[in-house]
């Protein structure tokens, strides 16, 4: 039996997350909290759902948790023979397969958090139950040019992320065109999308001050779809899969190319574990 830990992005996160996991590990959340400068615990635990849904405060809180439950995963005697994550699940990934600490993957998920969240104008929907060329054709005829397919979620889950003009102009023909649903997603940009690209280079500046080592175990690319060749290539597809799809169908039909039957979710909810059932 082959293993893969598989590591959550937004959407995943819920108040209560995490809080069988920060009293194992105090010396790791208080790591967090003197980065952060806040408290992780009251930020996971406040039903202040407003501060945690907000993507600067989301993406280093998914981390933690993701970090700390795969810390308790292993210490639990599971070895993964593979992991890969969705979007900035990718940075908790790569710290699991011990190519980045703790402390410097948590700084840049924090600054990536912080860089995505001023970005503004910009829109994501998730169209179910259509093909991706389908999609394609109706964005072109429906003038909807600056919209791009971000998300490959599953075969019959593809979210499309854009300014929001755009995506609100083709909700319905897409509804009309045969998708079964078409549901706007609660998010504060056009995340995976070619409006993310300034955002992504200020982040690229960012990553010049950490180094990163090979993982220890094969970490799959959002971008690639497949494993990290090189050590020096983690920053640079780290900071393109901020402006480029999400490639998770292609990825999970790769994990299991090469021989992974056993996905363990680290982190929190089961969104990953549910895509895994549309997954041929």
């Amino acid at each position: 039996m082959s293993t893969a830990f598989l590591f959550p992005g937004q959407g995943s996160q819920f108040s209560g997350m995490g809080a069988d996991l920060f009293p194992q590990y105090p010396e790791l959340v208080s790591a967090s909290d003197e980065i952060l400068g806040y408290s992780i615990v009251e930020l996971c635990e406040s039903e202040d759902s407003f501060r945690l849904n907000s993507t600067n405060f989301t993406q280093p809180a998914l981390y933690v948790v993701s970090c700390l439950q795969a810390k308790a995963l292993l210490d639990d005697g599971k070895n993964p023979s593979f992991c890969a994550g969705h979007s900035v699940g990718e940075f908790a990934a790569l710290q699991s397969a011990n190519s980045i600490s703790f402390t410097d993957g948590l700084k840049m998920v924090a600054q990536r958090g912080e860089i995505m969240a001023k970005v503004s104008g910009g829109g994501m929907a998730a169209v179910i139950g259509m093909e991706p060329d389908k999609i394609s054709s109706i964005l072109d005829q429906n003038g909807a040019d600056e919209v791009d397919l971000a998300n490959f979620n599953s075969p019959g889950q593809i979210v499309i992320s854009g300014p929001s003009a755009q995506i609100s102009d083709v909700l319905s023909p897409l509804k009309e065109g045969g998708a079964r649903m078409v549901v706007p997603l609660k998010v504060s940009g056009a995340f995976h999308s070619r409006m993310m690209k300034e955002p992504a280079a200020q982040f690229g500046k960012f990553l010049k001050e950490f180094s990163f080592k090979p993982p220890e175990i094969p970490v799959f690319s959002n971008v690639e779809a497949e494993p990290y060749s090189l050590a020096d290539s983690i920053p640079q597809l780290l900071v393109k899969q901020i402006f480029s799809p999400v490639r998770w169908t292609e990825l999970i039909q790769g994990l299991r190319k090469n021989g992974v039957d056993d996905f363990i979710e680290s982190g929190p909810g089961n969104v990953l574990t549910k895509l895994l059932r549309q997954i041929p």
